[in-house]
């Protein structure tokens, strides 16, 4: 016989509607099957803080039934000890749930539910009401309540109309589709499970789908690595089907910012080669430069179409996003350099170029003057090319935990690597910071990365 799911019907009293600033004054709670009430759970809360006049007008709670009641830190164990194993039930979820999340956070603590909102739920069960506020469904289902805006009645309200909405065949299968995520389990591959799913992380970070003996099949990355996982299971095409189906295990990594899930991903992709990571994504610049010594000695440059044929065995030296960027670029460093404009690939000609006629070339592409000469003006031009990132700095960003930060280090115009440090430490000198960070190797993509991220974004950063 099938376990019956348990459900978790819960409301929440506040000084205010912000979780950031805001504290709980009071919670209730109500542990039931889907058809009875199993247990119930009240207490009032101590916000540390006084709670705003026209609130306690609201709830009826002022600072003084609080002062001695329990701090949130106190009955933290009973509230996990009555929701495991429960979906987290509430009218308008995110408001109740995003209050208690933060509670728990600010313990260190990852409080992770399934969520179901009654509000939504209503809708769809009970169509065509003026408004589906708790008052109104209380008024409009008869129902009797001592004392509205108290968290306990208020959630014993809550679980009579999720009740009758389990009853609707709308609401018994809306409930059905969240609480699944959105997924049929029996369209799931052999070894994962929707509990697999749904312990995921909402956060960002890099995700790995492995297959049979473990080996990496996959390597994603995503600001929420729950949400981007279960896309890949719940739109399944005739295309994607051969791999999804053939996942057997999901791990994760978590990164604290996108820019550095953005860079592990590259680096891990190159370094693991998985079967259906077919090529590093370098879509958003998919031209490149590179340089080859001709015949004649002189370092040349050419503007290719970034493919699998065209990058093997090249020596590349920057990727761009079309080719008027990359020839914006070349014909930068030709000026600054005093190079050549066949040599550069700007100019397909016999003979003598056009910046030689005008004496801004000193005849490297008729042999006037000698390969040694040009090449080391051609070096510096190189170097500058490759020098995208044009200040040493940290990029500062969230970490994997909320007392803690993340450090992105460039210096010299490269990547260099990331890091992590306590939040309180990010005062300490330059040479402490660059203690923090795991060095990798270099990579032109990395740079890219980097700069396609500054470009788009103004995050905090410590120059030096």
């Amino acid at each position: 016989m099938a376990k019956k799911k348990l459900y978790t019907i819960i409301d929440i009293e506040t000084t205010g509607g912000a979780s950031k600033y805001d504290k709980i004054t009071e919670i209730g709670i109500v542990l039931s099957d889907g058809e009875k009430t199993l247990e119930t759970y009240h207490s009032l809360v101590n916000p540390e803080r006084s709670i705003p006049p026209y609130i306690s007008n609201i709830t009826g709670i002022t600072d003084d039934m609080v002062k001695d009641a329990p701090k949130f830190f106190e009955i933290a164990r009973d509230i996990v000890e009555i929701t495991e194993n429960a979906v987290f039930v509430a009218h308008n979820v995110r408001f109740d749930f995003g209050f208690i999340q933060t509670e728990f956070q600010k313990l260190g603590y990852h409080f992770n539910k399934k969520q179901l909102c009654t509000v939504k739920l209503s809708r769809k069960a009970f169509p065509g009401l003026k408004s589906y506020s708790l008052g109104n469904l209380i008024k409009h289902f008869d129902l009797e309540v001592n004392a509205r805006h108290r968290a306990l009645d208020d959630a014993v309200a809550t679980t009579t109309i999720f009740h009758k909405i389990l009853n609707t065949a709308a609401g018994s299968e809306s409930i059905n589709q969240i609480v699944n995520l959105g997924i049929k389990e029996s369209k799931l591959p052999q070894g994962i499970t929707i509990d697999d799913l749904d312990q995921l992380p909402k956060t960002a970070g890099v995700y790995y789908m492995r297959g049979e003996s473990g080996s990496i099949l996959y390597i994603g990355k995503s600001i929420n690595i729950q949400k981007r996982v279960l896309q890949h299971f719940s739109k399944v095409t005739p295309k994607s089907t051969r791999f999804v189906q053939r996942v057997r295990q999901i791990s994760f990594e978590e990164t604290g910012t996108e820019l550095i899930a953005l860079l592990k991903e590259s680096t891990e992709i190159k370094s693991m080669q998985p079967e259906f990571n077919k090529a590093q994504r370098t879509k958003s610049y998919p031209y490149f430069v590179h340089h080859f010594l001709d015949l004649s000695g002189y370092l040349r440059f050419e503007i290719l179409k970034s493919n699998t044929k065209n990058k093997y065995g090249k020596q590349i030296i920057g990727f761009f996003k079309n080719t008027p960027s990359a020839k914006a670029k070349m014909a930068q460093v030709m000026t600054e350099y005093g190079l050549c404009q066949i040599l550069c690939g700007l100019e397909q000609t016999e003979g003598a170029c056009f910046q030689h006629k005008i004496k801004a070339c000193n005849g490297a592409c008729i042999q006037e003057e000698s390969a040694e000469d040009y090449n080391s003006r051609a070096m510096k031009a190189i170097d500058e090319i490759k020098k995208i990132l044009d200040k040493n700095m940290f990029i500062l960003g969230d970490g994997r935990q909320e007392d803690e930060a993340s450090l992105v280090l460039i210096e010299d115009g490269d990547y260099k690597g990331y890091g992590y440090i306590p939040k309180e430490d990010i005062k300490y000198g330059i040479e402490e910071l660059k203690e923090a960070i795991h060095y990798e190797d270099q990579n032109i993509e990395a740079n890219r990365i980097v700069f396609n991220f500054l470009e788009k974004n103004f995050p905090r950063t410590i120059e030096f």
